[in-house]
């Protein structure tokens, strides 16, 4: 064939005035829309959000004027992400250290950041067992070589000493 379609016409021949209207295209999307767009999928942090519509050709102004309006309508909010950002690290086994630092590094004050770590209900003891059970099996470490591999991963992850501690001693829950 020679790049004609089954009824012998060549792409773009035929068509009439309703195809080629659906062939427009879509008018460019506002900054609001693609804050938006962006907020449907997950939270943002203003600073994350305000990065990616800079990231995706939105002038820095309009960027800013976007987070504002999507803030001031509810559809952003710091003290949001930051709940939703220490919930997710913690169930995928980060400690309180990594995620602090994660969330500074989305631009979150420290109220912020504090507040969210305080309305966390989970014990990051149980969590560093978890993580240690993941890794080395119901058993634990077995024997001096594993124990620093386990505390190598729990320091890597963002857990304090204590916790190292208490998590490879298996001390009673």
């Amino acid at each position: 064939m020679n790049g004609s379609d089954e009824f012998g016409r060549l792409p773009g021949e035929g068509e009439t005035a309703a195809t080629s209207r659906q062939r427009k295209r879509r008018p460019e999307p506002t900054p609001a829309q693609r804050a938006l767009g962006l907020l449907v999928r997950r939270e943002h942090s203003r600073k994350e959000l305000t990065r990616k519509l800079t990231a995706r050709g939105v002038d820095a102004a309009e960027a800013a004027a976007a987070v504002e309006r999507m803030s001031s309508e509810g559809w952003q909010d710091d003290a949001r992400f930051a709940e939703f950002l220490v919930r997710s690290r913690a169930a995928n086994g980060y400690g309180p250290a990594h995620i602090r630092a994660e969330l500074a590094m989305h631009g979150l004050d420290r109220e912020t950041i504090a507040a969210a770590m305080d309305a966390f209900d989970g014990d990051w003891l149980v969590i560093a067992r978890n993580l240690v059970r993941r890794r080395f099996g119901a058993a634990g470490p077995r024997d001096a070589a594993q124990r620093r591999k386990a505390g190598d991963l729990l320091v890597r992850r963002g857990f304090d000493g204590d916790s190292i501690r208490a998590a490879l001693r298996g001390d009673a829950e």
